[in-house]
């Protein structure tokens, strides 16, 4: 399951804070450990220095939680968030949203648009302006019928179990599909939740005449947490957001998780 190494993107803006939060959130349900860490450019004394600074303030905010503090040194925030994550073997990066985004809403910055698609390791994005809640209440994995969802249903139906939280599968209805068709694929996700751990999952179709639609008519519970599997463009072991998938983030009220390719 993630979770059980959290690295954190942090930087002093809103986004920086936000994501310490969420990933702070995640370790406390997880018990996994939580490493928070600041990215640099190099030849830059003066930015290496700031970015300790900036852990000292990330400390403050963490209080007496337990996690461990790294400043790096990369051309990139958000390769060298990756390349760290690898090292450290952390298998969750969290980031948070690009400044001025909607309230309650993902925006999309160059460090997690770099993440997004060309990560290692699983990445979770912050909305904007977001509160912690006590844990997950539910999770929801976006499925389509093809082998990345049924290999994520599985391991978000263990997941769900080891957290003692609700699994919700939903898949989406634009109006351009066979709705019988997705019917069907969903009830055989949900069969296949149910047959690898004993879970009843629940299942719901979004409609919509376009994916922020969609998304605006289903429920998201406090504390939801949105996933979505890797495309099958990814490359082995890394993420890629489909378009789709892409706008399914930045419509989305919750956190959101994306899983790389072959992700166990």
């Amino acid at each position: 399951m993630i979770g059980e190494h959290v690295i954190v993107g942090y930087s002093s803006d809103p986004g920086g804070r936000e994501a310490l939060a969420l990933g702070a959130t995640i370790t406390q349900v997880t018990g996994g450990e939580l490493t928070v860490a600041t990215i640099y450019p190099p030849g830059s004394p003066g930015l290496a220095v700031e970015a300790q600074a900036n852990l000292a303030h990330a400390a403050e905010e963490l209080g007496p939680a337990p996690a461990e503090y790294i400043t790096y040194e990369s051309r990139g925030a958000g390769r060298g968030l990756s390349v760290l994550a690898s090292r450290i073997r952390a298998d969750l990066i969290v980031v948070g949203s690009t400044d001025g985004g909607q309230h309650g809403r993902i925006a999309i910055g160059s460090t997690s648009n770099h993440l997004l698609h060309l990560s290692s390791e699983a990445v979770m994005v912050a909305p904007a302006q977001y509160a912690p809640s006590d844990g997950p209440g539910r999770l929801t994995l976006a499925y389509v019928h093809r082998p990345q969802c049924d290999a994520a249903v599985e391991r978000m139906a263990q997941a769900a179990l080891r957290l003692g939280v609700t699994l919700r599968l939903i898949t989406f209805d634009l109006r351009t599909e066979d709705q019988v068709k997705l019917r069907d694929d969903l009830a055989l996700a949900v069969r296949l939740a149910w047959e690898s751990t004993g879970i009843e999952a629940e299942s719901e179709v979004a409609e919509g005449h376009d994916v922020a639609a969609a998304m605006a008519d289903v429920e998201w519970l406090p504390g939801e947490l949105l996933v979505c599997a890797a495309s099958e463009d990814a490359q082995p072991h890394r993420v890629f957001l489909g378009e789709l998938a892409m706008k399914m983030l930045r419509a989305s009220p919750c956190p959101v998780t994306v899983l790389p390719r072959g992700f166990s």
